[in-house]
């Protein structure tokens, strides 16, 4: 996609900061709620560096609900014909309500420690409901932006490269940006920046955390003698080291401390050395096939998501290690949240009281992926003790309750936000909620916006939900269990009863959907 470079000369009513994949889905987010958005990033051409690999369930899922679930879908098959042999099977399948689904075989790893799919329990209710996605879970980061760009750029966003954040002002009723393409005004504005931000510095929010014991290494190879390494991760006194799952694929972890120059290109005599002292051979590479990148185990997490009229997301807001793949996804769930409520606020149907619940939602998520993180951490190092306790999680992990727990939280399956109710849907991503009709749910509900599922027999909840007609699109089935669902633009069910009564239903949008819209004044 063209990205424009030119003189920032327009308004918006939001302007994020970051043209990563987090600051992307909040663009495309915002659009859809009919808010004007531009985005500017300090990068003149896209980040070619290796980061991200693949995508948990919310991230997928959030895709799906947006109509992007083919174009992943298709990454996976060409990311798998790439692959090969080392890919994990995604071709198995499994009946699912007289529905073929594609099963996934794909499950990730805790402190390196590869979860073996077998040990899974297929059948546990959160994995089993959540399923229709599998088939694009392989989707790397790179090829994500990609995704994500020409989706931003067919809701006609601008994405201006090679500009940079260099001041702004909170005036109350806007914000005045700084940048070196020149000063802009927009109504509010949000760092989607990443762990160094700009926005955040200079919005004076702290970011306390932990500070790194480790420096990693990524990059795809071309090797001389690959059978020097063993396939999958391996430890040592001195470190670990990573060999696939995609061909030439190196990985090195090294616990020295965080680097010198933590954005210096990595060059291929380094992640040899590196290579060569955590293996203990003398492997030899002979080529750089893809940018490498550095990272270390630094874990902070913002003081706060929000000041004022600016806003923190993704790294912005939080920063750990890469283990268990939880960043991408982290910041994508950030943008999904705080898009669809920053945009209903811009619109005038919410009280501004709403972006509140961003922060109180999203931070007790972002604190356990820290934890997450800094818990592998503890069983990667070098010495006598984490040696005996990573033996003893590998033992948990061995069994299929363990498996499966780490699979539950490696896939975002188990999330769920604090929401008033009592029925268990309540608070979690929506499941694959299959309709009469051969299509689900979240099929109804690419333009953005609520969805209310109906399935009494005289339409009692969709009636009782016009007032909030344009903000909740009414779906009607026949009956079965659930028999009614409210879901939020991020796919977090508000509501959700297994009988005909509406209790809470009315509260819950005027919760979330705003008070509804004045009836129409009658015709003469």
């Amino acid at each position: 996609m063209t990205m424009m470079t030119t003189k920032m000369n327009q308004d918006a009513d939001v302007t994020v900061v970051g043209a990563g994949p987090v600051g992307l889905v909040l663009a495309a987010e915002l659009a859809l709620s009919g808010a004007t958005v531009q985005v500017i990033e300090r990068r003149a051409e896209p980040d070619e560096s290796m980061k991200a690999g693949a995508i948990n369930v919310p991230t997928a899922e959030a895709l799906d609900r947006r109509g992007l679930l083919p174009a992943a879908e298709q990454v996976q098959r060409e990311l798998l014909e790439r692959v090969g042999p080392f890919a994990p099977r995604a071709d198995d399948r499994r009946t699912d309500g007289g529905r073929e689904a594609r099963g996934s075989r794909f499950t990730g790893h805790f402190a390196g420690m590869v979860l073996d799919a077998d040990l899974v329990d297929a059948s546990d209710p959160d994995l089993a409901a959540h399923t229709a996605v599998d088939g694009a879970r392989m989707v790397p980061q790179r090829e994500l932006e990609e995704l994500l760009a020409g989706h931003v750029a067919r809701l006609g966003v601008p994405v201006r490269r090679g500009v940079e954040v260099t001041a702004f002002e909170d005036t109350g009723d806007g914000v005045v940006v700084g940048t070196t393409a020149g000063p802009v005004r927009t109504g509010w504005l949000v760092g989607c920046d990443g762990g160094r931000s700009t926005v955040r510095r200079l919005a004076g929010i702290g970011f306390p955390g932990t500070d790194p014991e480790l420096t990693g290494m990524m990059g795809t190879v071309d090797l001389d003698d690959p059978g020097k390494l063993a396939d999958g991760w391996t430890w040592s006194a001195r470190g670990a080291y990573r060999y696939g799952p995609q061909p030439g694929r190196v990985v090195t972890v090294e616990f020295t401390g965080a680097p010198a120059d933590r954005s210096a290109p990595v060059t291929l005599e380094e992640l040899q050395a590196g290579l060569r002292r955590v293996s203990g051979t003398d492997v030899t590479l002979t080529a750089l096939r893809a940018a490498g990148s550095r990272w270390t185990d630094n874990a902070r997490q913002a003081a706060n998501y929000r000041s004022g009229r600016v806003f923190l997301a993704g790294d912005s807001a939080h920063v750990h290690s890469p283990f268990g793949g939880q960043g991408l996804n982290l910041g994508v769930g950030d943008a999904m949240n705080l898009g669809w409520k920053l945009g209903a606020v811009v619109a005038g149907w919410a009280a501004e009281g709403l972006l509140d619940t961003y922060d109180a939602e999203r931070r007790p998520l972002g604190a356990w992926v820290l934890d997450w993180t800094r818990a592998q951490i503890g069983v990667m190092r070098g010495d006598a003790k984490s040696a005996a306790l990573r033996e003893v999680v590998a033992d948990l992990l061995s069994t299929r309750a363990g498996t499966t727990y780490a699979v539950k939280k490696i896939s975002g399956v188990a999330q769920r936000i604090d929401l008033p109710g009592d029925h268990p849907l309540i608070g979690r991503f929506v499941p694959d909620l299959w309709l009469t009709d051969g299509s689900r749910l979240v099929d109804h509900g690419h333009h953005g916006g609520f969805l209310l599922l109906d399935r009494t027999a005289d339409g009692a909840f969709a009636r009782l939900a016009a007032p909030w007609t344009g903000r909740v699109t009414g779906v009607t089935d026949d009956h079965a269990t659930p028999t009614g669902v409210l879901v939020r633009p991020d796919g977090v069910v508000a509501w959700a009863s297994d009988t005909t009564d509406a209790t809470g239903l009315e509260a819950a949008l005027r919760r979330w959907a705003g008070e509804p819209s004045p009836a129409p004044e009658p015709a003469g």
